[in-house]
């Protein structure tokens, strides 16, 4: 193939209305501000919090979750692990009295939260967390807002969890409203890449 040569017109901006196309294409927004910060305006009661991994001479150590980082006074009384399966979605999940704190340790994973409580000043506001194994990170949820995630990778993703009450097994504090039931199409506006 012949290669092309220089044209100093390349250095002077493109005439996007003579692109064909165009009119229909939207500006890319970062996805984090110029210091390396998430560009996010958290869903009130959402936290978040990204991991740092310490390095050393056998491998790496990464705080999960520590109380003194501010993020909620809710006890830790319980801590499950979850592995979600390559292009596999769980959500939409809810909980009436539990505050959910989700780690993201393993894989690709795309954390969404969508605040439905209508006497939130954040109703109806939807928050994208993109985490895992190359970007671990806490996102801690509040009583009344959905979540769920997808595992957007090519390997098992896992989630550690650590809700703020146990598990009851004859009444869960879980609501749970399938992401491609006709109801959580009517009531969620997000919709699964």
């Amino acid at each position: 193939m012949p290669q092309t040569e220089y044209d100093p017109r390349w250095d002077e901006p493109a005439n996007l209305t003579d692109v064909h196309g165009f009119e229909s294409a939207a500006r890319r927004v970062s996805h984090t501000t110029e210091d390396g910060a998430l560009r996010l305006d958290p869903i009130e009661g959402v936290r978040y919090r990204l991991a740092r991994p310490v390095s050393h001479y056998h491998g790496h150590l990464t705080e999960i979750y520590r109380e003194d980082w501010g993020l909620t006074n809710a006890a830790l009384v319980q801590v499950t692990m979850t592995t979600t399966f390559p292009g596999r979605i769980r959500a939409w999940g809810l909980h009436r009295f539990t505050i959910d704190r989700l780690f993201a340790a393993t894989g690709s994973l795309l954390i969404i939260c969508y605040d439905g409580r209508q006497a939130s000043p954040t109703y109806r506001s939807i928050n994208e967390f993109m985490l895992g194994g190359r970007n671990q990170g806490l996102v801690l949820i509040p009583p009344g807002v959905y979540h769920g995630w997808k595992n957007i990778g090519d390997d098992e993703a896992t989630i550690i969890s650590m809700p703020s009450r146990l598990y009851e097994y004859e009444a869960p504090d879980r609501w749970e409203l399938p992401w491609d039931s006709a109801e959580a199409q009517a009531s969620i506006p997000y919709r699964w890449p």
